[in-house]
């Protein structure tokens, strides 16, 4: 997995570099020569070049005057346009600019005309204004600055982040700059990880600057492929169906009866070895026509068709069971809830629980902590909004910090699904997850997550691991599926598709 740093971890970071004797001005005069590197090669060499530097006061701009100073060295024609008088700058950024006047490099102060015609005749823009610690919206001249480079249209390279982007949350209120490649130091930046501010990143550089290793510190980590791959167990040639983990799917209702039928295929997708599927007895006869391969568990029903209680062979079957998957199409009736808080709280196995299974605990969240078993929950926004007690447009203003304190509230895994799901485990380890895209924005998807989180637990993963690597690979299902079936991809065919990321993820 690739470290992940917040602005806080950042800044201790730089600290304690320079606490072993590193100092900061070897620092910029390195972070200014990967940026001038990444320029010059966006612009397409040296000769006949030309490149804006857009400098704020801070270490970001003392990072841009020392890129423009390797640029006008190597034979790029460089001009620097100061969003402030150099009297702003602290050290090491105003050696720096004592540094620039030794060189040709002209240096103007900031107008709309100004960045314009510069802009105009030049092959690469630097934006080297905001660092990681920006928060607020970029006003007056930096909303303009910002905006010229944007109208621009030609190549920009970011400084650490994209200006304008929240550093702690990916977050834009306003502008932001929208760049091509943003050249980032020592580990990549939370805030160009997560939407929207990876949509400004573009290609992300993460270039090494001689922080040390061992300093090198993070609670939040992007997941990759071989990290899946390691986690994946291998079936060996005598395993039993039973070896190869039993899962229980509970859901479904008169009205929708669909979304267990996704979750018992995506738990076999996934690897597990037998699947039973509980569901109203009102409609098992549908279930059992779209499921060939499960045993079934029919369940009293209400007069609505929603599951009524539990029965004596279902608790007998949990209790042999590895992992089971709870919610998808049970409804919010008010004796199904009942049922489903009762259920998870004395469920025996780890237990994934997701759609009506969480919206049983609205307002009940700390019931959740009242467990026997390991629980992984998937939320989307809305439902994590009504679980947390706050607005779905909260949720998505600090998807991480949000997810980290339930999962910590609660002690289990949370996975707040979304573009980037994150994933945090009870000890305050956050995974994000890089995978998926429009495809998976249909009907169904969710349930099929469920179904391989489940599957996954069942084969011997650890919540956290089968909450991970089922969200890798249901993001390679729906990348497969949507350049297979473009908008009309459904959830069936991203279903289809898990054997496919399967193999992928393993090289095969």
């Amino acid at each position: 997995m690739k470290p992940v740093l917040t602005p806080a971890e950042a800044a201790i970071l730089d600290r304690e570099t320079q606490a072993r004797g590193i100092d900061a001005a070897s620092l910029m005069e390195r972070a200014g020569r990967q940026v001038a590197r990444a320029a010059t090669a966006v612009a397409g060499g040296f000769s006949g070049r030309r490149a804006v530097v857009v400098c704020g006061k801070g270490n970001n701009g003392g990072d841009g005057l020392v890129a423009a100073r390797h640029l006008r060295r190597w034979g790029i024609r460089t001009t620097v346009v100061m969003m402030q008088p150099p009297e702003a700058f602290g050290e090491p950024a105003a050696t720096n600019f004592l540094r620039l006047g030794q060189t040709d490099v002209r240096v103007r102060p900031f107008s709309p005309d100004t960045l314009a015609r510069e802009l105009a005749r030049s092959d690469v823009a630097v934006d080297a204004m905001f660092g990681t610690g920006f928060r607020g919206s970029p006003e007056g001249d930096w909303e303009r600055a910002i905006a010229g480079l944007n109208d621009w249209g030609g190549p920009v390279v970011a400084v650490d982040i994209p200006s304008g982007v929240n550093g702690e949350t990916g977050a834009v209120k306003g502008v932001a700059v929208t760049a091509d490649v943003t050249v980032t130091f020592g580990a990549a930046k939370i805030g160009i990880v997560l939407l929207p501010g990876a949509l400004h990143a573009g290609l992300v550089e993460v270039v090494d600057i001689g922080f040390p290793a061992d300093l090198l510190r993070a609670d939040v980590w992007l997941s990759e492929g071989e990290d899946v791959a390691a986690v994946l167990p291998v079936r060996p040639p005598d395993t039993h169906k039973r070896d190869a983990g039993v899962v229980v799917v509970i859901g479904g209702s008169r009205s929708m009866t669909g979304a267990v039928s996704l979750m018992g295929e995506a738990a076999y997708r996934a690897g597990a070895g037998l699947v039973s599927v509980a569901v109203p007895e009102g409609i098992l006869p549908v279930v059992q026509a779209a499921l060939r391969e499960t045993t079934f568990i029919p369940l009293p029903a209400t007069d609505a068709g929603t599951v009524a209680g539990r029965i004596d062979r279902l608790d007998e079957v949990v209790r042999s069971a590895d992992a089971v998957a709870i919610g998808p199409g049970m409804t919010t009736d008010e004796e199904t809830a009942a049922f489903i808080r009762s259920f998870v709280r004395a469920c025996p196995v780890p237990i994934v629980v997701d759609a009506d299974g969480l919206n049983a605990f609205a307002g009940r969240t700390g019931e959740l902590a009242d467990r026997h078993s390991d629980a992984v929950l998937t939320p989307h926004a809305g439902e994590f909004a009504r679980l947390a007690g706050i607005t779905a447009a909260e949720v998505g203003a600090d998807r991480v910090g949000h997810a980290r304190k339930l999962a910590s509230d609660i002690q289990a895994t949370v996975l707040l699904k979304g573009s980037r799901t994150v994933i945090a485990s009870p000890e305050g380890r956050v995974r994000i997850n890089p995978t998926g895209g429009p495809s998976l924005a249909t009907g169904g998807t969710g349930d099929v997550l469920t179904g391989m989180i489940a599957g996954l637990i069942a084969r011997g993963l650890a919540p956290i691991d089968a909450a991970t690597a089922g969200a890798y690979l249901h993001g390679i299902a729906g990348s497969h599926a949507g350049r297979e079936k473009g908008e009309g991809a459904t959830a069936g065919d991203v279903l289809a598709h898990v054997p496919d990321a399967v193999a992928e993820v393993l090289g095969r």
